[in-house]
């Protein structure tokens, strides 16, 4: 194992990686006929993953990239987008990965905030690019993948003279907040490389094993699963990621024994998609030694590793601190949604709304730090841009989570629920401030509550809930044809996962004397929203909306 020092770069740390395992695959395109790019698959070795990162740095050097510059990679789950994070990397250069699957404002909204530089950018999205540049007031320079190496722009301002070092910002990671608009989480050098460090140390049950792991990775590379913890835990010992661009229940086992996986990364929606398969003879036909993820629904946790074979270690993590807490070591405490205790280095509190101490068993939020003495190493560097948000997050030293657990006596920590202001959708935070805002715009809109309500699949969905300008459509048609183009609104200036699956049609929404919504009065205690009257269901619509 490569332990980097808390000096260390991520360009350092990646060309001694190099060094010490050439010949060893670190990055994997699993075979697929239907995918338009590498259709039979290939593995890239350090050995070739250097020399392509060494070609790339040579080239944004020559055009002045560098230190304090912001580059947005809009590449999909393509390896491409490795090469080039490493390489604008260990120039000083700051990543900020873009989700395909934001619409022109959401993506204008990220170019605005992250102030990009430049965007390289696949050419089948360019025109989904040039659509948010036209509603952002930044214009980076473009410069499409297929013509990287031919023409890369030169950057208009200088780079930094500053030397790159551990606490650079190497990504800035979009991540839901609560407030609204999605918050940019700074990550440098160090956090990163700490990630990986971490993972690869955990030991017991999610032991890794130099130069012999293939670690299968269905999740996007804007989320800090795959872009940071899986890949650097990899890039540390020696192993391969193999990177897939997307999840399909179908492709799923054919892609991990193609590939010979012996880990996976799973969300609970791919455990319940899995298990919907019929069993066949080949189920356990695969090298899979464990899998590490969140969300497994208590009732399918033993089902799927008596099925499958291999054990599913939940672990907890966010973008703002991902050296996670995992479930590891036997016994195990497997369908009860526990993920792990709390650990040198990851210490925890579990606190009331007034912030005091909670006895074993009760629930409140969880509180982390590092220590006592450095509460903040190796966590986030910060909010982009608001001081304010990252000061009130840290309130009293402790990074408050937002998430409700529960502490028994052996110290294991279980995970009782997020707090109602985020809904949590096949592993997607997704902020109701951010649709309420956009709903509230509609001419239609009069007043706009946006909740979560359960989903057997996804964990949770969203649920508009509007009272328009005039009455409420009485008749079952009108109340439908309303609430799909109110549908159709959100689908056209938001990510898929964002629109609402529901809509609720209502002449008014509960408010104080202030107009302020009132969630908690909308409907009674116990009540399953989605059987009540007057309910629309357009989650088939939103899943058709997926393939457009």
């Amino acid at each position: 194992m490569l332990i980097p020092e808390e000096t260390s770069t991520l360009g350092e740390a990646f060309f001694q990686a190099v060094a010490l395992w050439p010949d060893q695959a670190l990055i994997s395109a699993p075979a697929n006929d239907a995918r338009n790019y590498l259709p039979q698959g290939q593995d890239y070795s350090y050995r070739d993953t250097g020399a392509q990162v060494r070609r790339l740095m040579q080239q944004y050097a020559d055009a002045g990239w560098g230190c304090a510059h912001r580059i947005g990679l809009l590449l999909e789950n393509r390896p491409e987008h490795f090469f080039h994070k490493l390489a604008m990397n260990a120039l000083g250069a700051c990543c900020v990965p873009i989700n395909a699957d934001y619409r022109a404002r959401e993506l204008a909204y990220l170019i605005d905030h992250a102030a990009l530089d430049l965007v390289v950018v696949l050419s089948d999205r360019v025109a989904q690019l040039q659509e948010a540049l036209a509603l952002a007031a930044r214009r980076p320079h473009v410069v499409v993948l297929e013509d990287f190496a031919r023409a890369v722009p030169a950057a208009l301002r200088p780079a930094a003279p500053d030397q790159v070092s551990a606490q650079t910002p190497a990504s800035i990671l979009y991540t839901s907040g609560t407030t609204g608009r999605p918050k940019g989480c700074v990550l440098s050098h160090r956090y990163e490389l700490a990630a990986g460090h971490w993972y690869a140390t955990r030991g017991g049950l999610a032991s890794l094993r130099d130069a012999q792991e293939r670690l299968y990775n269905p999740l996007p590379l804007f989320h800090v699963s795959a872009s940071v913890l899986s890949f650097y835990a990899m890039m540390l010992t020696g192993n391969c990621q193999v990177q897939t661009d997307r999840f399909q229940p179908s492709r799923w086992w054919t892609e991990i024994r193609s590939s010979g996986a012996t880990i996976v990364h799973y969300l609970g929606v791919v455990v319940q998609l899995l298990m919907a398969q019929p069993p066949t003879q080949q189920d356990r036909e695969h090298a899979v030694r464990f899998g590490l993820g969140a969300g497994v629904e208590p009732q399918l946790h033993a089902m799927f590793e008596q099925r499958f074979g291999f054990p599913l270690l939940e672990i907890w993590g966010m973008t703002e601190m991902v050296r996670a807490l995992v479930d590891n070591m036997a016994p195990r405490q497997v369908g009860t949604r526990t993920f792990g205790r709390a650990v040198p280095g990851v210490e925890v509190r579990v606190v009331d709304d007034q912030g005091r101490d909670l006895a074993d068993g009760e629930a409140g939020e969880m509180l982390v730090r590092h220590s006592a003495q450095t509460p903040r190493k190796d966590f986030f560097s910060g909010y982009l841009d608001d001081e304010v948000a990252t000061e009130a997050a840290w309130e009293g030293g402790w990074f408050h989570t937002g998430d409700i657990v529960t502490r028994h006596a052996d110290g294991m920590l279980r995970f009782v629920e997020r707090r109602k202001n985020i809904i949590r959708r096949s592993g997607e935070n997704i902020a109701p401030a951010e649709i309420e805002a956009l709903l509230q715009t509609h001419p239609l809109v009069r007043q706009v509550a946006v909740l979560a309500v359960k989903d057997e699949l996804r964990e949770e969905e969203v649920l508009a809930c509007v009272a328009l300008n005039g009455p409420a459509p009485a008749d079952p048609a009108s109340r439908l044809a309303t609430a799909q183009a109110l549908f159709d609104f959100c689908n056209s200036q938001l990510a898929y996962h964002k629109v609402p699956g529901w809509f609720w049609i209502t002449d008014a929404i509960p408010a104080t004397a202030t107009q302020k919504i009132q969630k908690h009065s909308i409907f009674a205690p116990g009540t399953d929203p989605r059987e009540l009257p007057g309910m629309v269901d357009l989650r088939a619509r939103k899943k058709r909306a997926t393939r457009s």
